[in-house]
């Protein structure tokens, strides 16, 4: 059994200091919100009840995807606890001008307010930037969209799906296998991404203020996030007007770009200068090759003959078992690396020996496996603090810090307008 990580008695890591208020759910913004907080930043994850009261699903819906073991708490879903460590859950109905009130107070303390309730939703609820500007003139108010604000589709419901379809990305399998079937990459890629476009942005804001005391609006749209990621290579002979060739990068859309497979498995294997393609058909018992084939002898013509090139690797690498050809190619540099299955993750070695899966034990959820912060600080490190937070776990102590008395909070409570649902939750 694995070794049982301690959490860090506190944040040391660059955002030490930040308070972000987190009205996001799902994944987009959690996820950047989490990094946020592994950087040290103290995240406050607002949550609402259930709509229909009595103790139900509320909060977050990603508390209740998967199958939580058995005893275990039942809002602490497997991809909630991946994405929400270091951060403490603040329930509170926004139904209740009482909830609004406290929930400004709590934004009057706070650096960043972060959001992916619609903006019209915002709104309605006296939460727009100019009525948060109001209290907390320099607050950095992050808005995570679907779309844009200034184009038609501004406004309408965007998932990671929905994403994937309208930017290209469900266009690219086609494109390697050649299947008309437009598929989504098997990932929550649009989502993800643009939790990464969102952590970018809330730390460019945040250096923008530290140097001019200025806060600012600031709106990240997953459509043009996505599209923008997609496009970066596959925008390709369309950057030029008028176009010089096709849309999508052939080096990536080749069918044959893939691991190849060995006597015994697969590798990831991309020999990539002249003398590294040399070396490897020397090795593989095809001396010259690269130099006299013509199609290959220079990088152009390389590229332009890619998928032939790429034919050719998987004719020679299932002549030696994996082993074989990491000690082979491995001591000239040539890039290659045992391919991984999901199943194998845990045992790399790599993976091993810079302590990538932390074994932590949640009171709540008894033992899970927590992903390191993969960025490394040399003087302010990003450390896991914080178990993921049971749905209103911190409510009464986060009010406390705001100065409400026992008896404020009590009257919040009796109302409905904060809780700590998690008390009342069937475990």
């Amino acid at each position: 059994m694995s070794e049982t990580k301690k959490l860090g008695a506190e944040a040391t890591g660059p955002l030490k200091g930040v308070r972000i208020i987190d009205l996001t759910s799902v994944v987009f913004g959690a996820y950047a919100t989490q990094i946020l907080g592994d950087y040290g930043a103290d995240v406050i994850k607002v949550e609402a009840p259930s709509p229909t009261g009595g103790g139900g699903q509320g909060g977050d819906i990603m508390r209740w995807a998967g199958k939580v073991p058995e005893g275990a708490a039942h809002d602490l879903g497997p991809i909630f606890l991946t994405i929400n460590r270091n951060k403490r859950s603040v329930l509170l109905d926004l139904r209740k001008k009482s909830a609004v009130d406290a929930l400004m107070r709590l934004i009057k303390s706070a650096d960043v307010l972060a959001s992916n309730i619609r903006y019209e939703g915002m709104k309605r609820l006296g939460l727009a930037y100019e009525d948060v500007k109001k209290i907390k003139p320099d607050i950095v108010f992050v808005h995570a969209a679907g779309y844009g604000s200034d184009g038609p589709y501004a406004g309408l419901p965007a998932y990671d799906d929905l994403i994937q379809a309208g930017s290209g990305s469900a266009d690219l399998l086609s494109r390697v296998d050649g299947d008309p079937k437009p598929r989504y990459v098997p990932t929550l890629m649009a989502d993800k991404v643009s939790g990464l476009f969102m952590a970018n942005a809330i730390t460019a804001a945040l250096f923008h203020r530290e140097r001019t005391g200025e806060g600012q609006f600031v709106e990240v749209p997953m459509f043009e996030a996505i599209t923008s990621f997609v496009l970066a290579e596959h925008f390709y002979g369309h950057v030029f007007d008028p176009a010089t060739g096709p849309w999508s990068y052939g080096r990536v859309t080749n069918p044959d770009r893939r691991p190849y497979k060995t006597k015994n498995g697969y590798v990831g294997l991309l020999p990539y200068s002249d003398k590294q393609w040399d070396q490897f058909f020397e090795i593989a018992g095809r001396p010259g090759v690269f130099k006299n084939d013509p199609r290959f002898a220079t990088y152009k013509a390389r590229t332009q003959n890619i998928r032939e090139l790429y034919a050719m690797i998987e004719e020679l690498t299932e002549t030696k078992t994996t082993e074989e050809w990491l000690d082979l190619l491995m001591p000239l540099s040539i890039p290659i690396v045992k391919m991984n299955r999901l199943d194998d993750l845990q045992d790399d070695p790599h993976l091993k020996a810079v302590g990538f899966f932390e074994r932590h034990d949640h009171p709540a959820a008894g033992p899970y496996f927590a992903l390191r912060p993969p960025v490394r600080f040399g003087a302010t490190p990003a450390n896991i603090r914080r178990h993921p937070p049971r749905l209103g776990e911190q409510t009464r102590e986060v009010l406390v810090e705001l100065g409400l008395s026992a008896e404020a909070i009590s009257a919040l409570e009796s109302e409905g307008a904060v809780g700590a649902a998690h008390e009342k939750s069937a475990d």
